[in-house]
């Protein structure tokens, strides 16, 4: 089985390498310029120095993976695909894109012949090891054609995905499993600040989020890595308070405000984002360094020494 793949960041360059390792061979372009050297030890990932290079090295019908950025870049790459595939192609797209523009994309394409797939994935850094979650949105004839690319990359060939429904479902579940993380990481850091304000308790922060992972009733994957970034205190120190959302937060709170249905946890985990511009706790400085973990998002610098009430 072959697959092109468009973007070999940190998501996309792990997601080729862990389906090489299962078998299937990838083409994959990326803008980076020591793109070819980073897979040089991947003897199923051959790297195309363009687009087109890439299309030619694939059989008809051809599959192309974009993992780039939601926004323009998605829009250019699909509009440059749009033009150069043909009937019978496939395009995943498993970036973060607002669900609207993925049934958009999907329409687009349609009109050429051309497959769509809306792909959520989740698993961050963590996911050539431990597999990716999968959430997929499409008609049913074109996932079922990718079906060994969702075993390969899951954590198991039965479990860690899901056909969601059509065009646009994949991603709309994925945008409300990104609201659910804003709420977690949000309850995470707040507790913890918390405890780490009574100074006069001298509680062990590390060790108490070390046990709350075994038997508690909030124990979860985001606890072990806010448990591992507690080992070391002093990571706390030089990080910023400031952080950032994706969009699929703000996108989760709209959906809620036109559906009437009430989601005040993740919409106040959004404002609480936008409140930490600026500031500079310790919930904001952990919540930062989580994000780290599980996704690799950068760390912000700090804005002032750090201060805890």
């Amino acid at each position: 089985m072959q697959l092109g793949i468009i973007g070999l960041g940190r998501m996309g360059g792990n997601m080729a390498r862990r389906l090489a390792r299962h078998g299937i061979d990838v083409t994959g372009y990326g803008l980076g310029a020591d793109t070819r050297s980073a897979f040089a030890d991947e003897p199923r990932i051959r790297i195309a120095s363009s687009l087109e290079a890439l299309l030619a090295t694939l059989p008809a019908p051809r599959m192309v993976w974009l993992m780039v950025p939601a926004g323009e870049a998605t829009e250019a790459n699909i509009t440059a695909l749009a033009a150069q595939l043909g009937a019978g192609d496939l395009v995943i797209d498993g970036g973060n894109a607002r669900y609207q523009d993925s049934q958009r994309r999907g329409a687009l394409l349609a009109k050429r012949g051309i497959g769509f797939l809306d792909a959520g994935v989740s698993g961050g850094v963590w996911g050539l090891e431990e597999g990716y979650g999968l959430m997929i949105g499409g008609a049913r004839e074109h996932f079922d054609r990718i079906l060994p690319l969702v075993r390969a990359l899951a954590p198991a060939p039965d479990k860690g995905w899901v056909y969601c429904g059509p065009v646009g479902a994949g991603h709309y579940t994925k945008m409300i499993h990104n609201g659910i993380e804003y709420g977690l990481m949000q309850a995470y850091a707040e507790g913890f600040a918390l405890l780490a304000a009574r100074k006069d308790l001298e509680l062990p922060l590390a060790e108490i989020s070390q046990a709350w992972c075994h038997g508690t009733v909030i124990r979860s994957w985001l606890l072990e890595l806010t448990a591992g970034v507690l080992q070391d205190p002093a990571a706390l120190g030089p990080v910023g308070a400031r952080i950032a959302d994706s969009g699929e937060g703000r996108w989760t709170a709209h959906e809620a405000i036109d559906l009437g249905i009430p989601a005040p946890v993740i919409s106040a985990a959004l404002m609480a984002r936008f409140a930490s511009q600026g500031a500079d706790d310790f919930g904001a400085r952990l919540l930062a360094l989580v994000r780290n973990a599980f996704g690799g998002h950068p760390l912000p610098p700090p804005t002032a020494p750090p201060r805890d009430r």
